[in-house]
């Protein structure tokens, strides 16, 4: 670990020299690199300098504890200062260990959210927009831009499908853990006994994909245009602005209505396909990997149950961590930070043990 670490410290130290450079400075594609390289390993460098600091001040102390011609008292003080920074070198050794783990390449990227109504019929339709909500709320908590690209509504206040994307730091990083079946428990407001009724809807996060990483061919794409249907203004059902693109090779559909301009529209559908048809690639790749890796977080699969939320008790289940919290009305209103938190928490700690046994 600490010849990883020391040689971190060295290419951070060179990338310091060259971005400082004014040859590197006028080519500005790769001083642009070069920068980003140097901002990446700012985190653990820094880190790395703290525990080695401490290190060298332990070794002091070590060194006033174990003098005989030392004051009484300044040894005592120097016990004391021992206990602590051993106490700090073990908690830093752990986050450097963490901060060490192979990084997921699009930790860093906005992220694509797709919401689908489930079973439980207009109960499904409003939870997926209480679901939309709670997420929009979050990202304005993060200052991150929310960007709607369709919306297919119940007519009652639901949503049978909403997508929208979340242009933020880390975006990616944060929700990753949200994919799968969300499930309410709650008394409708149509329910005259009393009953508790169940729904569900399903939620799918995607990294954004760039155009460098991922090309469609546009002569596997069948791109249909009609007209725009529901709430949207004066253009709804005068132009044929609203699109339909279809992947010939595997048949996904995107429909996208909710720009006037039907440019816009094919735009926004193309980058939603892009995403799905780049999942659907790195989950096949990856399906192997999941069945062998029992990770307590999950594969991420949209079949999988991951969280009731429960009305009557107020409480928020996540059932891949068993982790409960009691503040539903927050939780809803995009307070979420500690369930995502304990989330990475536990995917971490899995990476860690499987490091660990290699």
């Amino acid at each position: 670990m600490l010849d990883k670490l020391a040689f971190l410290e060295e290419k951070y130290i060179d990338l310091s020299k060259k971005i400082s450079d004014p040859d590197v400075i006028n080519n500005q594609g790769e001083w642009k690199k070069y920068v980003k390289e140097h901002s990446d390993l700012e985190e653990i460098v820094s880190k790395y300098k703290e525990y080695k600091q401490a290190q060298n001040a332990l070794a002091e102390a070590k060194e006033i504890l174990y003098d005989k011609s030392a004051d009484e008292e300044l040894r005592e003080m120097a016990k004391m200062e021992i206990s602590e920074l051993e106490e700090n070198i073990a908690k830093l050794q752990e986050e450097i260990k963490i901060m060490l783990l192979p990084k997921d390449p699009n930790d860093e990227k906005n992220v694509i959210v797709e919401i689908r109504a489930g079973a439980g019929g207009d109960e499904a339709g409003l939870f997926a927009a209480v679901l939309f909500r709670m997420y929009t709320r979050y990202a304005e908590r993060r200052n991150w831009k929310v960007e709607l690209m369709s919306v297919n509504e119940t007519g009652v206040g639901g949503y049978k499908e909403v997508i929208f994307m979340l242009r933020g730091k880390g975006a990616y990083s944060k929700l990753k853990f949200e994919s799968g079946v969300h499930r309410v428990q709650r008394i409708p407001t149509t329910e005259s006994g009393g009953r508790i009724h169940t729904s569900t809807a399903t939620v799918a996060v995607l990294p954004e994909v760039e155009d460098v990483e991922f090309e469609i061919n546009p002569n596997e794409l069948r791109i249909d245009v009609f007209r725009s249907s529901g709430s949207g203004g004066q253009s709804v059902n005068t132009t044929d602005s609203a699109v339909r693109v279809t992947h010939l090779p595997t048949g996904m559909v995107v429909s996208c209505q909710d720009e006037k301009s039907q440019h816009k529209n094919k735009e926004k559908a193309i980058k939603v396909l892009k995403a799905r048809l780049l999942d659907k690639m790195i989950s096949e790749q990856q399906s192997e990997i999941a069945e062998n890796r029992k990770s307590q977080v999950g594969t991420g699969d949209r079949s999988e149950r991951i969280r009731t939320y429960n009305y009557p008790q107020g409480r928020i289940t996540d059932h891949r961590i068993n982790v409960t919290i009691y503040k539903l009305d927050a939780f809803l209103d995009g307070e979420i930070d500690d369930m995502l938190d304990a989330l990475i928490t536990t995917d971490q700690a899995e990476k860690l043990k499987e490091v660990q046994q290699q």
